[in-house]
């Protein structure tokens, strides 16, 4: 349940409050420079520390624990893994009978049983991206043509980015939270990468970004906007012999294949779930609805924290897709 990839494969494993967490790739090839310092900046664009974000500080030091040798990767499966340092799993006993509205406590137990990790959210919680940055930093090592330009474009209803402080502020102080929308713009893609249906390269990244902890809606190019257009208006005329267009509003991808324009996906993610605003919920210990005020460290915008894990979760299914062409 936690693998991906055809080439470029990946396995996440442990959970938010486990010793520790990581992921195993598969696919790498030999003599590629890969250290820990490659993977500094990127884990710096996840931390946080940020108005609005959680005050759960980790270190987040990457270990590779195999595939590399004297800083070059072996042709091995590489395995980094990440210690989980600053946990408090005495703050999430309440939710094994008192589930959090829109969180996976509820489903979680269902589906596990009463001997499911929750601690943290466990394998649902958004510690999880950690090991998804890091495969995404390697990702981008075996791609170095690709650009990204990623940015927040939305919170909170927002899209001018001189609301947004104001607006995660507002929603921190009144003990609630906001969402957002990312989005991703991906450069030097080449013509050719996808099939039709079911292996489209639309399919096949918004498959690893639906796993992404609160994504809840993705779209290419213009998007759900672009249906408000007529055909002559949102049709992208080709205007020189590699295929270039005027428009990009088909978002770098037309019958399930990249045309060689930008990538452009945008990724809608859903306010936090656990806040600490009183809501009436079920409390399966008394079999009535009771109020919940959830305590703990949580963000009240998780969109500031998540550019670069959309980053690197396209980055990974466009080296899947770049691998299973050569």
């Amino acid at each position: 349940m936690n693998r991906f990839g055809t080439c470029f494969r990946i396995e996440i494993w442990g959970a938010s409050h486990t010793p520790r967490l990581g992921i195993r790739i598969e696919g790498i090839p030999a003599g590629v420079e890969l250290s820990p310092a490659d993977f500094e900046r990127d884990i710096l664009r996840r931390k946080a520390g940020a108005s609005g974000t959680t005050m759960r500080h980790e270190s987040d030091i990457p270990v590779i624990c195999g595939g590399v040798s004297d800083g070059i990767t072996t042709g091995q499966p590489v395995e980094i893994s990440f210690a989980n340092e600053d946990v408090r799993s005495q703050d999430y006993e309440t939710f094994s009978h008192h589930p959090r509205p829109s969180h996976a406590d509820f489903v979680a137990r269902v589906k596990y049983g009463d001997n499911v990790d929750s601690r943290g959210g466990g394998i649902f919680s958004g510690r999880m991206t950690l090991p998804l940055v890091a495969a995404g930093v390697v990702a981008k090592k075996l791609c170095p043509q690709f650009v990204f330009a990623t940015s927040v474009v939305e919170i909170g209803g927002s899209r001018n980015e001189a609301d947004f402080g104001r607006i995660v502020a507002d929603a921190a102080a009144a003990g609630d939270s906001v969402g957002g929308v990312v989005e991703c713009s991906v450069s030097g893609v080449p013509v050719g990468l996808g099939e039709p249906f079911f292996d489209s390269a639309e399919s096949i990244i918004s498959h690893l970004l639906f796993a992404i902890p609160a994504v809840k809606g993705v779209e290419f190019g213009s998007g759900f906007e672009g249906v408000r257009l007529r055909g002559s208006e949102r049709n992208d005329c080709i205007i020189n012999a590699q295929g270039g267009t005027l428009s990009n509003n088909e978002g770098g991808i037309v019958g399930g294949i990249t045309n060689g324009n930008n990538v452009v996906v945008r990724v809608a993610i859903k306010p936090t779930p656990s806040i600490a605003r009183e809501q009436p919920t079920y409390d399966f210990a008394t079999g009535r609805i009771a109020p919940l005020a959830i305590k703990g460290r949580h963000d009240a915008c998780i969109v500031l924290r998540a550019g670069v894990v959309v980053e690197s979760v396209v980055a990974i299914a466009l080296a899947d897709l770049m691998l299973q062409r050569v």
